[in-house]
């Protein structure tokens, strides 16, 4: 319940934090902004200062900031010639549409960096965590917690090297040199075989997960380095969710079948939070709420008009030619983009309502 609720919080404050970006680089600019607002459709509640009126509507599946003269349809006061997006340099008006994406992107790295710095490096030990049951390491007598210093005579000092050896000696008898209350013990074992692999040993136990403490600085480039994995995984997941085959079982949740592969199924806010309150590791819920920061400065980055990335596409177009982008022929381009948002965005809903994600 905890952890629901803090997921609310979370996607609220992750919203407000994108659109803080494009109003602050707005006003930075010399634009006007004349509404800040969570969510869309009808109004619930606002309040005007100066001359920008913020507030909260009804449907909380994202926000907005009104920049005069972004849209392309929209009539200008003359009281407003020489505050608008429209007239800006090219620089002024990339800034105000990717300071939103920045924005995400900085909440995730920050995040990232926090649990680098306070957990250190995932990293697997050579120490027995679990035994299989029947396997040859539990008839031996291997232990939860003994630590693996050599097999076969050689010397293990990584995890990885125990596969590696595993490998070498294959489905034969060995001695294992374990370390046990402080004891060194070796144990003689009659290695298993693999059943994809029947020239490779089976011991039958797992590693113990520690980890590596890193310093401030080091934890920048690895912050760095997990927000790109992300955002390569984000693409990576985009691209399955746009196959033919996987529009078509979108297309049958609208009627019912709610029976769509975690790899490809879309998650709404609902979602989010419905995982969140499933998550009692707090470690484990940032990384979450990290992750749902680069998706959405990933998607937002997409050069599809009327995303962020539509907008600095179009800006880099009129740079690039000198000509004015024709605003009209991007609207068809813009409808289809909202209606696809639209539609995954319902998907999204039914699935996280009618079949939720279980941990």
């Amino acid at each position: 319940m905890v952890g629901g609720i803090a997921a609310i919080v979370a996607i609220i404050f992750f919203v407000l934090a994108h659109e803080a970006g494009h109003y602050l680089a707005a006003k930075a600019t010399g634009m006007k902004v004349t509404e800040f607002f969570f969510g869309f459709g009808p109004k619930l509640w606002s309040t005007k200062k100066g001359e920008t009126e913020y507030g909260f509507k009804a449907v909380p599946l994202g926000g907005y900031v009104r920049i005069v003269g972004m849209n392309p349809v929209e009539e200008v006061p003359v009281e407003d010639f020489g505050r608008t997006y429209r007239e800006k340099k090219f620089w002024e008006k990339s800034v105000v549409v990717l300071a939103g994406v920045g924005a995400n992107f900085l909440l995730a790295f920050m995040i990232f960096y926090g649990l680098v710095l306070a957990n250190g490096i995932p990293t697997l030990e050579p120490v027995v965590a679990s035994v299989v049951e029947g396997a040859a390491a539990e008839q031996a007598g291997l232990q939860e917690g003994d630590r693996i210093v050599a097999i076969g005579g050689q010397e293990i000092t990584h995890w990885e090297d125990v596969p590696a050896r595993m490998a070498e000696i294959g489905p034969n008898e060995t001695v294992i040199t374990v370390e046990r209350d402080g004891q060194r013990m070796d144990i003689t074992v009659k290695l298993g075989a693999r059943e994809d692999a029947p020239g490779v040993g089976f011991l039958g136990v797992s590693p113990t997960i520690g980890a590596i403490e890193v310093g401030p600085r080091e934890a920048v480039g690895l912050a760095g380095e997990i927000v790109g994995g992300a955002v390569k995984q984000t693409f990576v997941g985009l691209g399955r969710m746009v196959r033919p085959d996987s529009l078509l079982q979108f297309l049958g949740v609208l009627v019912g079948d709610t029976d769509v592969p975690d790899e490809i199924r879309p998650v709404s806010p609902i979602g989010i939070v419905n995982i969140g309150s499933q998550l009692s590791n707090v470690a484990v819920f940032l990384e979450m709420m990290a992750s749902v920061n680069v998706i959405l400065g990933t998607l937002n980055l997409l050069p599809l008009f009327p995303l962020d990335g539509g907008h600095f596409a179009v800006a880099l177009y009129e740079k690039v030619t000198g000509r004015h982008a024709n605003m009209k022929a991007l609207i068809p381009i813009a409808t289809a983009v909202v209606g696809f948002i639209v539609f995954m965005g319902l998907v999204g809903i039914i699935l996280d309502i009618f079949n939720p994600i279980r941990l």
